[in-house]
Parts: C-alpha cells; structure tokens; sequence
C-alpha cells in the first residue's frame, strides 16, 4: 500500500509542473481536482456516510485539522511551490517529510521513536540526495532558497501534521468514506483559495490537457495515495510509514528514465541501495523501544 501511494504521488509531482508550465493556476487545479473526487467517490460511500454519521459528528473537530492539513493545505502548497521553483527542490523538501512525522508524533507523544528509524531515515535521506544530486556536492551547496522552495517548507509541515494525527485517530471509518469525508471538508478550506485566484484573473482554460491531468490527479494522488496511505499508517504506525516517502523522488527518477529516455547511471544505483536499506531498518522492530 505504502509503495503504491508513494508511486502515484511521484506522479503527482511530475503533473504539478506540467500544469504549471500549462499555465493552469495551482489553486484552481486544487479545486478541480478535489471537486472531481469528491463526485466520483459519491455514488461508493453516501452509504457508509449516513450510517457512520454519529462517529463523524463525534470526531467533528479531528476530521476537520485532517482535511485542513492534508486536503486544505499540502495540495496547495504543493503546487505552488513548483510554480516557482523546480522539481528537484521539490523534491529534496520531500525527503524532510519522515523526519517532520517522527519529530511531530516524539512531540505530541503519539508514538516512540527508535534508533533503528533515526537510522533508517538517515539512510534513505542520503540515498535520496544521492539522487537529486548526482553524488555531487556542489549540486547541493549551490540550490538557493527561493518563494517556492519555502512554500514547500509549509507543504513538509502540514503532511507530518497530517499523517501523525491521523495515527491518534480513535475510531474507524471504511478508508474510501474517510477519503471522502476528509475531501468534503477539505473543499471548505479550498474553496476560499479558489475565490481569491480567481479575483486575480487566474482563470482555468477548459481544454484536453487539463481534463487529462484532472482525470489522473482524481484517481491516483487523490482516491488511490490517500486509500493506500490512511490503510498503512492504521497498520505501521506513522514512523515507518513515513519512511516510505523517500521513496517520492527514488520514483520521480524512474519515470524520468522511461518517459524521457534518462539514463540509469552510477549515483541512482547507489540511492536505490540506501533507500532499500534505509526501508528495511526503518520497519525492524525493537523490543521496549
């Protein structure tokens, strides 16, 4: 589960800055998007909504700090950020999200902490540098912090935020029901964002592109990643889960190897071993930890 929604999340990098250099406006294209899911999951959990009413009414404020986290506000941050900034930055500030999820759930007293995370996610922080720099340093000493890659600073925040909370839940919903009450309420934070692009000329051109792009960030980032992500955190923890999101950019590259014909060369084999290692100590398990 956590691989596939890491996979399609890679994807939602590369389609956040085709849509930039489309000219599609990033809130606009947060609405959109989230508007589509919430019509396509309707028809599959009305159902399981009225029946489960009294467990979302009692959890009120919960849901509505897990939307705005998740829904509200790393969507936006997200795509904003690639406005203005590339996706290796991008994708650098991803690498920071594990450690933003085990240093918010030590901080809330949601979950322990053990040295085989820290390592683990020490492993698969290089692996993941290893990467996006070429095992060159000067690629790395050399990246300047613009407004997108702050914005991504947000995005790291309210993702660990998110995924750290979602773990302290105490009751249960069936996954695509939760998908879409946190999508229902997430649209309320929104749609304000919309409003205000929109009052500043950013107007969304109806064209194949964009219903392309709609179509894939609806079934895949949206309904499969969060399906995927909310059914493992229940299982793992968010501490091993978290570590899994390395696993972003290590995706980012393969994609870019097929579909831009890039070539597998010694700095990628190199990541992927400290990913892998990484991932393993990640979810080893210690006694008393």
């Amino acid at each position: 589960m956590l691989v596939c929604a890491t996979l399609f999340w890679a994807g939602n990098f590369m389609v956040g800055k085709f849509a930039s250099l489309e000219n599609i406006p990033p809130m606009s294209l947060v609405f959109f998007r989230w508007s589509l899911v919430w019509l396509i999951l309707l028809p599959f959990t009305y159902k399981e909504i009225i029946k489960n009413k009294v467990i979302i009414i009692n959890n009120l404020p919960l849901l509505f700090f897990l939307a705005f986290t998740s829904v509200g506000l790393f969507n936006t941050f997200t795509y904003l950020s690639l406005v203005h900034t590339q996706v290796i930055n991008a994708s650098l500030f991803n690498t920071a999200i594990p450690a933003a999820i085990i240093f918010l759930c030590f901080l809330f007293k949601i979950e322990k902490t053990n040295k085989f995370q820290i390592l683990g996610l020490i492993l698969s922080v290089f692996g993941i540098l290893s990467i996006i720099t070429k095992l060159d340093l000067n690629v790395l000493l050399t990246l300047n912090f613009n407004k997108g890659d702050l914005i991504m600073i947000g995005g790291v925040i309210t993702w660990g935020l998110y995924s750290a909370f979602l773990k302290n839940k105490k009751f249960t919903l069936p996954l695509l029901t939760l998908v879409h009450v946190l999508c229902t309420f997430g649209l309320i934070f929104i749609f304000p964002q919309f409003l205000y692009e929109y009052s500043q000329g950013l107007r969304v051109s109806f064209n194949s592109n964009l219903y392309y792009t709609l179509i894939y960030l609806a079934l895949f980032p949206s309904i499969g990643s969060y399906y995927c992500w909310a059914g493992a955190v229940s299982i793992i923890g968010a501490n091993r889960a978290g570590i899994f999101l390395s696993l972003i950019p290590f995706f980012s590259t393969i994609m870019a190897i097929i579909f831009f014909n890039e070539q597998f060369n010694f700095f990628h084999l190199i990541g992927s071993i400290l990913i892998i290692l990484g991932l393993f100590l990640s979810n080893k398990k210690v006694q008393n930890a």
